[in-house]
Order: C-alpha cells, then structure tokens, then sequence
C-alpha cells in the first residue's frame, strides 16, 4: 500500500532486497517469505514476541538518491494473500506500521507502476531533491485521492494499533472482515510441557493464538460454541493459567499481564456463545454507547460494549430492573439518611429511568427513585460539612440529599437531560437548578390503553372479581374476624410494617435497609404480601409504564389455540386443588388468562409446567395484573431461562446446588452422588420454589424471601434441609429411601404463626408413615438457613451459573445429536460416529451462517422448538459446500449444478433451507445405495423439479411431454384435494339413485368410512418403485449424459467408464427413437432419410432428430479430458448395415466435426434444430443399457468411504483459515 513517504537512516538491518534501479528498491523484511537462515529466524521470533509484525510491513519500497544517505519509506505490503480486503490508503498513516490490504501481489504492482510511470521522468531530473519532493508530491496525492472517496464514510472508533492487530488476526487465521476482534493478549500457551509464547486474540466467535518460535509455529482456533469449561486455576504445573476445555482437548494459557480482565472477557464470550446456541440470539454490536471523549489505546468498540454490558447487567440485577435499562454513569457519593440521622458512603447510578443507590456496606442502605417520580432536582448550597449537594425531591413529598459529588454540574445536566425524555412529562423550568415535574406519570404510547377505550365485551376489565383483589381476600371477605392469638401476631406483623413504612418511606422509592430484611425474614404480613412482592421484585416499576398492557395481551390471546394453550387447559385444574380459590371457575378464568397472557406475550416460553403453580400463588395476594408483571418479572429477570422448553435455568442452577453441596457437605455429596439423589430433588424445589414439595403456609414464607433476596435464599435453604438429614441420608442404600427422608422432613415443615386454616398437602399424604417426624417451624429453618449458609453471595452464585451454563447446553447439544444419530441409523448406512461427524459438520455451516451471514436468515433456520432432526438447516450455498467436500460424485465444473438439483429434490417444503435428516437422506443413497438406488437418484436429479426449466432448451417440449403423460403421485395433491375428488362421483350417484331417507342415511355412513379407509390407505407411506418414475425426454436425457461424462475424470478406469457411457448413450437414443416411431405409428420416416445427412441444415420431415448431435454438442461443453470414444453398434435398422459412428474428440468437439463421418439413426442431422418433443426413454430402459457395461456397473455398485471424505473436510475447514504465501507475483532476485 501507498504510505505518506518517511525517512528511513538504515536502509539493510533487519532488511534483504528483492529488486532494486537507480532511484527504487523493494524490500522483504527478514524472517518472512523464502529462506532467511537463523537471523531470519529471530527476527521473526522477535516480530511476534514484541507484536512489532503488527506495525512492520514484510515488504517496503524505498526511495534512493545517489548523494544522501537517507531513504524514503513510500510504499509496504504484507505476506501473499495475508488480508483480503481493500486496500486502505490513509492520511494519517505516518509510520511504517501500516497494515491494510497489502500483499506481495500488491508490492509487486506498486514496483512496476513506478518503472512504468515515474521511473523515466525522473531521470531527467538534475537535482536530486527534485526528485524526493516529486516523487513525495506524486504519493502523496495517490493516497489523497484515495482518501477523497472514503470521507463519507464511518469515523474508526478504534485506535490504529488496535486496527493492525485485528488485521493481523485476520491475516494469521483466514477469518473473513465480518469476524471483530474485541482485545488481544500477550501470554503462554502450553503445548505439551513446553511454554510457546505468543498472542491470544479473542474475537467474537474464536479463541486464536499464534506463535511463531525460532521456526516452530504454533497456531489454534477454537470456536466459543465448542468451548465446554473455563476455569481459571494455579497450580505447580500451571501457574496462575486459564484452562480452555473442548470435548475433545483442553488448552492453557498462563502469564498474563492481566489475568482477571482476560477470564472476565473469556466468560463473556462464551457466554454469548451458548445464549446462541440456546435460543440463537446473534451477537449485535451496540452502536448507540456513548462515544469515548477520545480513542483508547489498544481498547475497541466492542470490548467498551461488552464492558458496557457486563455493568448494565449487574446493575439491573442489583436493582431488579427491567431487561431495557441502560446505566449511563456512576459516581462515588454519599447519601443522608434520616432514620439513621447519618451520611452513607456508597454508589449513584444514573439510567435512562432510574435514580439509584447502593451503600459501600452491604445491606446497610439502597434506594431506586423512578424518574417517573422526580418533581425537583436542584443544587444545594455547598459547605465544608456537606460539600456539593444535590438535592430530589419526588411527587410522594419524600427529600433524598446525596453529597459529596465530585462533578455535580455534569450530574445534574445528565439528571435533566434525562427528566426531559421522560414520557408524558412536560419540565417548566429546564435549568438544571431547578427541574419540577407537571405529569403524573410515563405511559409509552404503544403499549397504553385508555380504560375509556376498553368496548364492551372485553375478557378483561375492572368488574371482573380477580381485577381489583386477590383471591385469598376475596374469599376471606365475608369471614368473621378473629381475634385469636395468631390474629393478634398478624396485627403485629402489619403494625411493624406500617411504622417502618412511616421511617422509611413507601413505595418504590423506600429507604431499603437490614431493618427491612429482617421484617421479610418474620414473614410479610397476608395484607401487605402482594404490595412488597410487586416492590421487591421490580415488577411495580413494569406495570406503571405498561398501563393497559395486560388487558390488550388478553383480549389479543383469547380465542386463539395453540399448544400452549393446550397445554395450560390441561394443567389448570392441577394448579392447587386442595385450595377453595381454585374449585371454581372464578380462579381458574383468572389462571388461565394470566397464563395464556404471557404465553402470547413471550412464545419463545410460552408455557412450562409449574408454572400454574406458581402463578397460582401470585393470584391468592395480588390481582390478576400484578400476577401477570410478577410472572413477568420470575420468568425473565429473576428465574432466567427456568422456564423455557428445556428447563435451563433450573438444570443451571441444579449443577450450582451440586458444586455448593460439594462445598460445604462435601461427605454427604458423595453419598449422594452415588445415589443420583440431587439431580431428582433439585428440579422440583428449584422450578416451584418449594410450593410443590412443602405446606403452602410455610413455602409461602420463602416465596417472601425469594422476592427479597433472590435466589441465595433457595439454595441455603436446599443446603439446610441437607444438613438436618445428614446423617439419616448418609445410611440410605437407595434413591428411594433418600427420597422418603426428605419428602416426610419438607412435609413436616409447618407455620405457626398462620391466620389462614389448614390447607391439606397431597404430597403430605402420600408420604405420611406410621411414625410421623417431629415437626419443623419454617422459621426456625430460615435462620438456621442464613447461620450456616448465609455467607453465601449473589455475584459468586452467577459464577457458579456461568460455569454450569457452558456444561449444561453443551451437554443438550450432545443429547441432541445422539437422538439425532439414533433416529437417523435406521434410515441411514452410515455408522453411529460417521453420523456424529456428519451432524457436526452439518452444525457448524449452519453456526457459520450465524457468525458471518445475515443474522436474520440464521434466526430462522434455527428453532429450539423443533424436533432434533429439524433445528438446524442449510440454504443452498452451504450445501453445495458440503456436496462438493462428501459427494462421491465429482463432476467438476458440473458439481454446483448438480448440487442445486439435489438441494431441490431433497428440499420438500419448498422453504430454501434443508435439515440433516434430509441431507443424510441424499448423502447415503450416493454413497451407500446400490446401483438401483443411485441409478433412480441420479434419474431423479435431471427430472423437474431438479431439473428447473431454465437448464433446459426446450422447456415447453418437456412441459408438453409431460402434460400429455403425467404420473399420479399422491405427494403432488392435498388430502383435502384427494379426499374431494374421491367424494365427487359417489356423492352424485348416490343423490340420483336414492330416495329413501333412511337408506340415504346408512348409505351416507358407508361412503364416509369408505372414504375415511382410502384416505388412511393414501396416507400410508408407498415404497417408490422404478415404474413410478416419470419418463425423461431428449432434453433431460442430454443433461443426464453430461452429468456422467463429468463424473469420471478422477476415476482409474476413465477410459474403460467413458467408451461405456459412449456406448449407453447411443443405445440410449436408438432405444428413444424405436420408443417415438411405436407412439407415433402415423409419423411414418423414411429409411432413406437415415443416411443422407443434410449439409444446409433445411427441416426434415422428423421435427427432433439431432438428438446424438445435442448430446455431442453437450459434452464439447462439459469440456472433457482428451479420450477417443469408439462406438459400435451390432443392431441393424430397416436392412441398412451397421454405419461407422463418431469418434468423440472432447477437447475441441464441434458439431461440424461431426458431421461428414457421423450417421444419426432414425433422422437427418440438422444444425440449430430443435430437440425432438415425442422422443423419451423410461428408467427401466436406462437401468437396462447400463447393465450391459460391465466398467459402469462397477463404478455405480462400490460402496463409497466417507470417512475419508470427512477428513478432508475437517481439514479442509482448517485450511480455510490459513492462506498460503505462495504468489504468482514472487519476486526475482535483485538486478541493479
């Protein structure tokens, strides 16, 4: 590439030169290309130990003069094929590193339009700093009209160095420019028991590392969809490493300059990877990050938003917002609290929708101010006790003084800037000193509706009984009062909350305090419980901007049937029977239009089982649209992926409850490992919180907790009830006894303090014994909970789940390809590792479409949804690269041809895209069938719909032809179709011919089973057989016979295959020709006309008889290997003797060529004739003819090797990334 020219003092260290003239020489840089001995050697080594092969060039051109000792530096190019993109001609590169689309190729062309060009004009040139200032001048405006076309074009948000490295790992590893580089490394990677020190490069798909070592190279590529354990560890071996695990291998890397950052950012990777895999979520790049104030060195755009990410999602997971909260920025701060009368050191954060604060101290204080709420926000008068504050005040008359800010003007502007995007929300004064708010609240327009506007009719609105109450209070309404011990508790408990409500606020934007824990520990009162569920969860916050959403969601559901739907009408009478809100209709409506709600608002869910018992629950304290946002809030933010169609989440956190039962129970983990005990219990405690396994008035109060605390609480809870049968559990001998322990423990777990009666638990009852155990207080569990596991931290709790979230999916994958490979063994001759291979390769073109396709075609090929065999798919592209790597039928040019008939006769739907069980389909007829099956699957891909009508000449003969003998398949017609033409006939007759009114009716009953028999009979699977195949016409045939020509090239036995195909294909057309006279007995064609070919190419009486000159026409085309194919024909025609035929040259094969030597059987030959529409040959004829040549037979009955064919696939796959530094454009020696 053209660079701004420099000065260069040391024209020869470190440098060979390849070319050289009085004014120019071109340099290789040693340690690249051909030779270089031992100080090339180095000098490589050293490039790639120190990066510096980033910044230099292995090429460059300098500019020379004969009185000074100093260069000029104009042009560099890299290795042969290194980057295959444009080059990149920029202002602003003013030092030799320049890495942009240069090759040898490129250097080369530089040289010669400088020999070309500038080379005679200056050397007229009679001052020497003439010629530096015009050959400077002369570059520098190539590179300014290079420049002038790109100023249009995006500002690079990345440093240079960082560019040169993404270039270069593009160069090292083959990936292509939509492959990003988020950040590069510098460390050890361990091959065997030696060090190989080198670049780690982490892309958005790839793990990469090269090192290149005193000649040993060392390169590795490691998809993140493969990765299958990260860990980071120290051991003696392995100090201070990560280690990369794959199904197969394990890589580590170690001296790190930054280890944690490097794992941090390999954890976020992989987890991308596996969200792809999950639910095939393409990573997009976040291009509306605010832009740094200037460019970071070595940081790029995407790991600022990967970083950007990471913060966002531990702090709407701190504060439990919603999936669409961006943090804009937060600041070190401190917060007045006056039920503490004292200042708070901790964090503000700032979001597009919320205030928030966290103390450095956990627990001690935190608080969410919607921006909904804010009324003011204005500077507080600074002094030397409370310096810098800002003062917020919200609608609710609640004041929040946070001091101590260090850039407060920018955090009020922000604060403002942020008030005036709020919706529905018009600011009187826009200073930032004083911003109050005039609306009440934020309702985006889209999701709003009015109450005016809900008609009448609607499934849900406010005179509904579950609209404004929970079912618990509406069934407690008429009761007594009691004034029992336990009411007077519960009166206490709601006293307690009402006072700390008047300290510390209500509503959203409560103070939250270790006060307000140990209230939620004591259990929430049965008035209160649906307000602070809704609080806690965040759920609030969602269903105050979503007004009218969920009434639109149920009229929009209602009506419509789905499986979802199925499934919920199956499940609704089993969610909580024993309950009174739930024996009749009054909560079952109300469950099912919550449930069928959200299925219609996130089908990718739709519905899981325990999910009615949960939402259940939600609807005994809340009203049905609180219990809806809090089902939103449990499905999406707080049980993530528990509840999609393979459980996830609760497999997730299953694996989480095993690592920490190893942790703190180590001896009983053992034990229980043994007994496969954890995996049966974990999924039922974890996917319904306790409600199935334990009383309701007791799973209640964890529910309590869970809102609160989140998921911590579940699992010290499953460790405590662990702990308490520890020793009962370590003499089990079996799962099932294991399983009575714990069941009759959970069963026993009882809440005094309850106001409500008794509600009978069945599985109580089923597990009662003679002897019933002690009873345990839920209360006394949750303390003991959080004295022996309390320790336990959320952020540590998400590393576990990262950890087991790789092993999880991964270990799905696997499942899915073993039931893929069973399913498929008995449609298949392909051995069970043959088929995973197959699978695997399958799988990865359709992940490469994900990587560097278009995101939305990826998203539909994938559904997780559907069966096995039908999640991923391939469009044509993919599979003609497939086709041409394990077809064992290579027709060289001819391959992508016959690949597209292929991919149209396997794909059925007609949809574009084909699934494994297909391509299986067609890979293993090919290799594996015998001659019969190969023979018709070769018939079929020249017949339509193969065969499209755009390959062939004469489409409207072959359209004719088949129009006047067209097979009755039964694929080509809907049941529906069938079923009335079948009806038609019966139906008349039996009107016409019946008059009596019973007899109508039994006759009636007869024609529908009838009907009903032969439309099971048509439905039952039909063994194709060779007579049901259509005929082929002249056209179709010609192509056929081009197919078989090409398929032999690489054949041992080319010649023998090619004088037999010569062979057939004459028969072939006599065979036609024989076939059209007996179809067309009054065409009659003279004898004579056989044997006078016609020199000016005048009409014959036949209309198609250039049938063997087409074919011939055909295989000029195919262009052939030279081979002489001699054609003998025994038969004789209307007592004319045998006639010498053609001898086929495919070199240079002219129809002329053959015209004085050659005789065409059955018509005259005429050049630019059309092809014959009455000829046409059956597939029994074809079967027959090939027969007879023993060479054919041969080569269509070998079974085909395809392992051999993987292999070269896979490496194949590897090859792709490396490109190779061979060039037509090497250099030559230098010559002065």
């Amino acid at each position: 590439m053209w660079i701004q020219p420099e000065e260069v003092l040391l024209a020869g260290a470190l440098w060979v030169s390849e070319r050289a003239n009085p004014f120019f020489i071109l340099q290789r840089r040693r340690g690249h290309g051909r030779g270089g001995g031992l100080s090339g050697l180095l000098v490589g080594t050293l490039d790639v130990v120190l990066d510096s092969s980033a910044r230099v060039a292995p090429y460059r051109i300098l500019l020379q003069t004969a009185d000074s000792q100093i260069y000029w530096n104009i042009a560099c190019g890299e290795s042969a094929g290194s980057i295959r993109t444009k080059p990149c001609f920029s202002l602003w590169l003013l030092t030799i590193v320049c890495l942009t689309g240069s090759s040898r190729k490129e250097i080369t062309e530089h040289w010669d339009w400088l020999e070309t060009n500038l080379l005679h004009t200056i050397s007229i040139f009679d001052n020497d700093e003439d010629v530096t200032t015009f050959v400077k001048g002369k570059i520098s405006g190539i590179i300014a009209e290079e420049n002038r076309g790109k100023q249009c074009d995006e500002q690079e948000e990345d440093c240079g160095k960082f560019r040169e490295a993404e270039l270069k790992m593009r160069r090292l590893f083959g990936m292509p420019d939509e492959e990003k580089l988020v950040n590069y490394y510098s460390c050890s990677y361990w091959k065997g028991r030696v060090p190989r020190q080198g670049w780690l490069y982490l892309s958005v798909n790839h793990l990469c590392f090269y090192s290149f070592l005193l000649g040993k190279e060392v390169t590795l590529v490691v998809p993140w969809t493969e990765v299958t354990q990260l860990e980071k560890n120290a051991t003696l071996v392995f100090p201070e490493s990560i280690r990369v695990s794959t199904r197969h291998t394990e890589h580590f890397f170690s001296v790190f300059l930054n280890i944690n950052d490097t794992f941090k950012l390999m954890e976020q990777l992989a987890n991308i990877a596996m969200r792809q895999l999950l639910d095939n979520e393409v990573f997009a790049a976040d291009h509306s990050l605010p832009k740094p104030c200037k460019t970071l060195k070595n940081i790029s755009a995407l790991k600022r938003d990967l970083d950007a990410r990471a913060k966002n999602e531990r702090y709407r997971a701190v504060f439990r917002l919603t999936q669409d909260e961006r943090l804009d920025g937060h600041t070190d701060c401190t917060l007045w609290t006056p039920f503490a009368k004292m200042h708070v050191l901790g964090q503000l954060f700032i979001s597009n929708n919320y205030i928030c604060f966290n103390s450095r101290e956990e627990d001690l204080c935190q608080l969410i101010i919607p921006l909904r709420e804010v009324s003011i926000v204005e500077k507080a008068e600074s002094s030397s006790v409370l310096p810098c504050p800002v003062s917020i005040s919200t609608k609710n008359k609640m004041n929040f003084l946070f001091a101590n800010l260090k850039d407060r003007d920018f955090l009020v502007q922000r604060i403002s800037d942020f008030l005036q995007r709020t919706p529905d929300s018009s600011w009187g004064d826009p200073s930032p000193l004083s911003l109050i708010a005039h609306s009440a609240s934020s309702v985006p327009s889209s999701l709003s509706t009015r109450p005016e506007s809900v008609h009448k009719g609607r499934h849900y609105h406010s005179e509904l009984p579950t609209a404004s109450q929970g079912l618990l209070q509406l069934y407690h309404r008429d009761a007594p009062e009691d004034l029992g011990p336990k009411a007077m508790k519960e009166k206490m408990k709601e006293e307690a909350w009402n006072i700390h409500f008047s300290e510390f606020g209500r509503g959203v934007c409560m103070y939250r305090t270790c006060r307000t824990r140990e209230l939620v520990l004591n259990g929430i009162p049965e008035l209160l419980r649906g307000e602070l569920w809704l609080l806690f969860s965040g759920a609030q916050n969602e269903m105050a901007t979503h007004t009218g959403y969920y009434g639109d969601l149920v009229e929009q559901a209602m009506g419509l049937c789905s499986l979802a739907t199925e499934e919920i009408e199956r499940d609704l009478h089993r969610s909580m029977p024993e309950h009174r809100a739930f024996q009749n209709e009054t909560g079952i409506a109300a469950l099912r239009r919550v449930l069928t709600a959200y299925a219609h608002r996130n089908p990718s869910i739709g519905y899981c089982q325990a999910m009615n018992i949960v939402t259940s629950v939600l609807l005994l304290y809340t009203t049905e649209e609180q219990a809806f946002w809090l089902l939103v809030a449990l499905c999406e933010r707080m049980l993530p992926d528990y509840y999609n169609t393979r459980v996830v989440g609760a497999l997730v956190d299953q694996g989480v409850f095993e690592e920490l039962t190893r942790a703190f129970l180590p001896q009983l983990y053992e034990h229980m490992q043994e007994l496969g005990v954890i995996s049966t219990i974990s999924l039922s405690w974890f996917l319904t919180l306790f409600l199935s396994v334990m009383p309701f008035d007791s799973a209640v109060l964890l529910v309590d907790c869970f809102f609160y605390e989140g998921i911590k609480v579940i699992f010290q809870v499953a460790l405590t009830v662990l702990h308490d049968n520890m020793e009962a559990l370590l003499s089990c001998n079996d799962e099932g006894e294991a399983m009575t322990i714990l069941g009759r423990y959970l069963d026993n777990v009882v809440n005094k303090q309850t106001v409500a009666p008794p509600i009978p638990h069945l599985h109580a009852l089923l597990t009662s014994g003679d002897e019933p155990p002690p009873e345990i207080e839920i209360f006394d569990l949750i303390k003991s909970s959080y004295e022996r596991f309390g320790s336990l931290r959320s952020d540590v709790i998400e590393q576990m789940r990262f950890r087991q979230r790789l092993k999880v999916i991964q270990s799905l994958e696997d499942t899915a390809k073993r039931s893929v490979v069973r399913a498929m063994m008995t449609e298949s001759a392909f051995s069970i590792e043959e088929l995973e291979e197959l699978y695997c390769l399958f799988k990865a073109k359709h992940m490469t479409s994900c990587y560097w396709g278009s995101s939305s075609s990826a998203a539909d090929r994938h559904d997780p949804s559907l069966p096995y065999l039908e999640q991923y798919r391939i469009d044509p592209v993919q599979f003609t690269q497939l086709f041409t790597t394990l077809a064992p039928w290579v027709c060289g040019a001819h391959t992508s041809c016959l690949s597209a008939r292929l991919f149209k006769l396997l794909d059925q739907n007609q949809d574009g895209l084909v699934n494994f069980k297909e391509f299986i389909t067609g890979l293993s007829g090919m290799c594996h069938g015998d001659m019969t099956e190969k023979l018709k699957l070769l018939y079929k891909l020249h017949l339509p719909p193969a065969l499209c009508p755009e390959e062939a000449e004469s489409a409207l003969e072959a359209t004719d032809f088949f129009t006047e003998d067209k097979p009755q398949e039964s694929t080509f017609l809907s049941d529906l179709d069938m079923l009335r033409q079948q009806e038609g006939t019966p139906g008349e007759d039996w009107k016409d011919g019946g008059t009596d009114s019973e007899e109508k009716k039994e006759e009636k009953v007869k024609d529908y089973r009838y009907y009903l028999r032969m439309w099971a009979k048509e439905k039952e699977p039909k063994k194709e057989t060779i007579k049901d195949l259509p005929r082929m016409n002249q056209e179709q045939f010609i192509e056929f016979c081009k197919t078989l020509y090409n398929m032999f090239s690489e054949e041992p036995l080319e010649q023998e295959l090619y004088h037999s195909i010569a062979t057939v294909a004459s028969l072939l057309l006599r065979i036609g020709e024989v076939g059209k006279k007996f179809n067309n007995g009054s065409k009659k064609v003279e004898p004579t006309a056989a044997l006078a070919p016609d020199p000016q190419g005048e009409e014959g009486p036949s209309e198609g008889g250039s049938g063997e000159s087409q074919v011939c026409r055909a295989l000029a085309d195919a262009q052939l290997e030279p081979a002489a194919l001699q054609m003998y024909d025994e038969e004789i025609r209307d007592d004319t003797s045998a006639s010498s035929y053609s001898v086929l040259s495919s070199g240079s094969l002219q129809c002329e060529d053959i015209a004085d030597d050659t005789v065409l059987i059955g018509s005259t030959r005429r050049r630019g004739s059309t092809l014959d529409a009455d000829w046409s040959i059956t597939f029994e004829q074809v079967l027959a003819s090939l027969l007879t040549e023993p060479p054919l037979v041969d080569y269509f009955e070998k079974k085909r090797d395809i392992q051999c064919k993987i292999s070269a696939c896979k490496a194949q796959r590897a090859v792709e990334r490396q490109i190779s530094s061979a060039s037509d454009h090497e250099p030559t020696q230098p010559s002065v």
